[in-house]
């Protein structure tokens, strides 16, 4: 589905035609490639319905991460829609506009394609068979920052609303934050960015990274101690090796073990249970 009826706000146009931009000098992730999508300027969302027999009537919309440059599409994207469909959630894939528009927070276009996107899918809850009190955000890197940027810009839209579904909430009820990047201040030590910024009504988070990641521990540490002084129920989950970039492929770093434990939150919270 088109996130936009029309052009996206404030689109120009130049970018050239959308594209995998993968060569065959990128590293493989498991032993396998990764599909990083660029040029991305008429954003969309896609809809992955679990079996009727194990939907919990929960969603998640997944922004992959990508520098906010590229998406790794199916790493994290398509590849974790089908992991929320194995534990009963609606994966709503997210593609959103890359790269960052001149002039402009690399965010900014991302962000209203995300307010976008959450309010569709609760416009669209009775025909998804889906909770619109059950819907959350699950973001990689450039993604994870993306969710935290939704979250800290929620209570209205950066763009002028369109119709119906732009009235509704396009603040997430909880959110899953996968080794994200920028979200504290670069040479700050835990200072989150403003547009990040934690409150009281930032929703229940999960967040997951390794402790040798080179985009830096210290953003899911400073969130962490933002929630806990904010009383926002929070987990974090620090591994002690992994890197950067797996998505949920598994390798011998038991980083990539952070679905079972998102999927033990989501069900300690209530998230799982059956409509």
């Amino acid at each position: 589905m088109r996130l936009w009826p029309g052009i996206a706000p404030g689109e120009k146009g130049g970018l050239g035609p959308e594209h995998d931009t993968t060569t065959s000098k990128d590293n493989l992730i498991a032993g396998r490639p990764v599909i990083r999508t660029g040029n991305v300027a008429d954003p969309t969302i896609t809809v992955y319905k679990p079996d009727a027999d194990k939907d919990t009537g929960a969603a998640v919309v997944v922004c992959p991460g990508g520098g906010y440059y590229i998406l790794a599409m199916d790493l994290e994207g398509t590849e974790v829609c089908q992991w929320l469909n194995s534990v009963g959630v609606t994966g709503v894939l997210l593609k959103y506009r890359v790269p960052h528009r001149e002039g402009q927070p690399a965010y900014a276009a991302p962000l209203q394609d995300a307010q976008r996107a959450v309010g569709l899918v609760r416009s669209h809850a009775k025909e998804w068979g889906v909770d619109p009190s059950r819907v959350g955000v699950l973001g990689f890197s450039a993604g994870g920052h993306l969710c935290a940027a939704l979250s800290a810009n929620s209570a209205g839209r950066t763009y002028p609303a369109i119709d119906a579904a732009d009235q509704l909430s396009c603040r997430p009820d909880f959110q899953i934050l996968i080794y994200p990047g920028g979200l504290v201040k670069e040479n700050s030590g835990y200072v989150l960015g403003p547009e990040v910024a934690v409150t009281a009504g930032t929703p229940p988070t999960f967040l997951a990274m390794a402790l040798d990641d080179p985009v830096k521990v210290e953003n899911v540490i400073g969130y962490a101690m933002e929630l806990k002084a904010a009383k926002v129920p929070m987990e974090l989950h620090v591994y002690p090796t992994g890197g950067h970039g797996y998505g949920l492929r598994p390798s011998k770093d038991y980083v990539t073990t952070w679905p079972q434990r998102a999927a033990d939150w989501m069900r300690s919270r209530g998230l799982l249970e059956r409509n």
